[in-house]
C-alpha cells in the first residue's frame, strides 16, 4: 500500500506543473516579434542607404574619368587659328565635369558617413 502510494504521490508531483498555454507563450513572444519587425525595418532602410552611396561613389568615378579624359584631349588636341574657341569650351566642359566628380565624391562621402553613424545606433 505504501509503494502504491508513492507511486501515486510521485506521478501526481510530476504532472503537477502542468505545460505553458498557448495565452502565456503568446504573451511571451509577442514582445519580440515587435522587436524583430522594428529592426527588419531598420536593416532595410540601411541597406536602402547604403546602396544609394554605392551609386553615388560610382558616378562619382565615372565622371571624375570622363573628366580626365576630357582634359587629355584638350592637352592633345592642335591649336589652330579658327579651332581657339572649341578649345576653351572642351577645356571648359572638363572643368565642370572636374567639379561635378568632386560634388559626387562629396555626396558620396556624406552618405557614407550617414550610413555609418546609424549602424553605431
Amino acid at each position: 500500500m505504501k509503494k502504491a502510494l508513492l507511486l501515486i504521490l510521485a506521478f501526481v508531483f510530476l504532472f503537477s506543473f502542468g505545460c505553458a498555454t498557448k495565452d502565456y507563450v503568446k504573451q511571451q513572444i509577442d514582445p519580440l516579434v515587435d522587436r524583430i519587425g522594428k529592426l527588419e525595418t531598420r536593416v532595410a532602410a540601411l541597406e536602402k542607404c547604403c546602396g544609394k552611396a554605392d551609386d553615388a561613389m560610382k558616378v562619382a568615378a565615372e565622371a571624375k574619368a570622363l573628366a580626365e579624359e576630357a582634359k587629355k584631349c584638350c592637352g592633345q588636341a592642335p591649336v589652330v587659328k579658327g579651332d581657339d574657341q572649341l578649345a576653351k569650351r572642351a577645356e571648359d566642359a572638363a572643368k565642370r565635369a572636374e567639379a561635378a566628380a568632386a560634388k559626387a565624391e562629396a555626396a558620396a562621402g556624406k552618405a557614407g558617413k550617414a550610413f555609418e553613424l546609424q549602424q553605431k545606433k
